[in-house]
Order: C-alpha cells, then structure tokens, then sequence
C-alpha cells in the first residue's frame, strides 16, 4: 500500500484506527474453541467486525509463536483472509526485528516475500545496515521503533548526550538518511503525550504508528494535538480494548461497536484538523 492510498483511505473512512491483533487464547471466549482453528476464527470474526471502522491491522508476532506451528498457521490465514476479503487494509506484523546485514535480509524475505505483509515494526539499535535490507522492497514500509509507550522506555530513549540530544532524537534524524516518508513511518507510544511536538519537529511529515491508547492509558486527543499533520500522518493502534472488549458469544459485535466509537471520536478530531 503507498501513502497515498493509505492517505485515501484514511480520508474515506474518517478513521485511522489500527486494531491490534493480540490474540491470546487465554482471554478468547468459549465459543471459539469449538471451532477447527480458534485462533484464526477468533481473527476472522474480530477482523469482519471492525473493517468498516479501521485502515490497518496489527498482528503481534508473540502471540502467535507461542503456539508454534498451529499459531504460525493461523498467522497466515489471519493475513490472507485479511488481503482477500478487506484488501485495502494495511497489514502490519508487529515483530520488532532487526539483526546483522544478511540476517535483516532474510527477515526481509519472510515478512514481504513469503508472507507479502505491507509494513513491518523493526528495532532500529544495531544501526543503518539492519535496516536498510527492509527498505529495498517497492511498495513495503518500515515501521522503526522511535519512543515507545512501555515504562522502560526511559531507561535508554531518552538518555541525552553532551549536547542535550536524546536517543530517540538521533534515531529519528540518522533514519531519514536511509529511509523517507514513502517507506518509512515511525513508533511512538500514545503514552508519550506532549512528546509528540519534538517528534515532529524532526519527522514532520511520517506517519506515526501509536500504540497505547486505551487499556495503556494514552489520550487520543493528546496525540492528534500534538502529533497530527496535514495528512493526518497517525495510524493509532488499539489491541485489547477492542478484541477483549467482551467475552461472551457475542465478543465480535462487542467488538465492532468499541471499534466504531474510536472511530467515531477519529472523525471529529479529522474534522478539527480540517481533513
């Protein structure tokens, strides 16, 4: 998916709501375990629900590797029901890679030649040549971790040099030398707040991948004043406070209606920015 189609769908839709496929059998209701294959089933419903009110679909790579090859098996008819029933949905695999040169590139190779997803979240720390073999792909993104809305966040991000600059900083300028604003969008957690100013006094025209509003407890309010731009320029991203919203037989309707509201509050806040 390119910007621009993102950028139209986004506009379309009067969303940019990315429901975050955390899915865990643990809090998944009864009813799906009556079925061939829970996990994919439980996508499948949660994934029909919400399409009309999201741009964008997270799978979490954790959960499904847990349960080995059936998780890894529903991981990729999650993806394929996902292209060939939603197809103008960006599909992201949140897998946080990054490694040595040749190690990136088979990354690379599984997430967008095996497994053809549109966006991948990648750890930005071993530098430019674990990243770059994820930017050779036409038409692919790179989703780099910039500051992230977990507590340890402040352990290293924001860590300053003698000249007052922090690591996320320093990640933020030195990626825009390998990537640009066609392949690459950055992570900062909704968690962040006021922190979104001095991201985009560095990255003013990527787009963002928010986690953390929600069951995190981040302001969708507080991101759009602070990190929204003249293309919208966010993908917010919400996991458990959609897909866990309810657990009984009827979770994915539960789901849908969680969905919308985000969607709903999504639109005033596209309308306030004149989108």
């Amino acid at each position: 998916m390119t910007r621009q189609e993102l950028i139209q769908q986004i506009k379309q839709k009067r969303s940019f709501l990315c429901v975050g496929l955390d899915t865990d059998p643990k809090k998944m209701p009864q009813c799906v375990f009556d079925l061939h294959d829970p996990i994919f089933e439980f996508n499948k419903a949660i994934i029909d629900a919400t399409a009309p009110y999201c741009v964008a679909y997270k799978p979490n790579l954790a959960f499904y590797e847990a349960y080995g090859i059936k998780g890894m098996e529903a991981f990729v008819k999650t993806c394929e029901y996902i292209k060939e029933n939603h197809p103008n949905h960006l599909i992201i695999a949140d897998a946080k890679r990054g490694d040595i040169g040749n190690t990136s590139q088979m990354y690379a190779r599984t997430f967008f030649e095996e497994y053809n997803i549109d966006a991948l979240t990648v750890a930005p720390y071993m530098g430019e040549d674990s990243v770059t073999p994820f930017l050779q792909y036409e038409g692919k993104w790179v989703i780099l971790l910039a500051l992230t809305s977990n507590k340890g966040s402040h352990d290293f991000q924001l860590t300053e040099d003698a000249q007052g600059e922090r690591l996320f900083e320093k990640v933020l300028k030195k990626s825009q030398e390998w990537g640009n604003t066609n392949n690459m969008m950055y992570v900062v957690g909704a968690t962040q707040g006021k922190m979104f100013e001095d991201i985009r006094k560095l990255a003013p025209d990527h787009f963002l991948l928010v986690p953390g509003v929600g069951a995190q407890g981040g302001s969708l309010q507080e991101v759009c004043k602070y990190g929204m731009n003249k293309d919208c320029g966010l993908l917010v991203n919400s996991s458990r406070g959609i897909i866990y919203a309810s657990n009984d037989d009827h979770f994915a309707e539960v789901a849908g209606n969680k969905a919308r509201e985000l969607q709903q509050e999504m639109d005033e806040e596209l309308t306030k920015a004149g989108l």
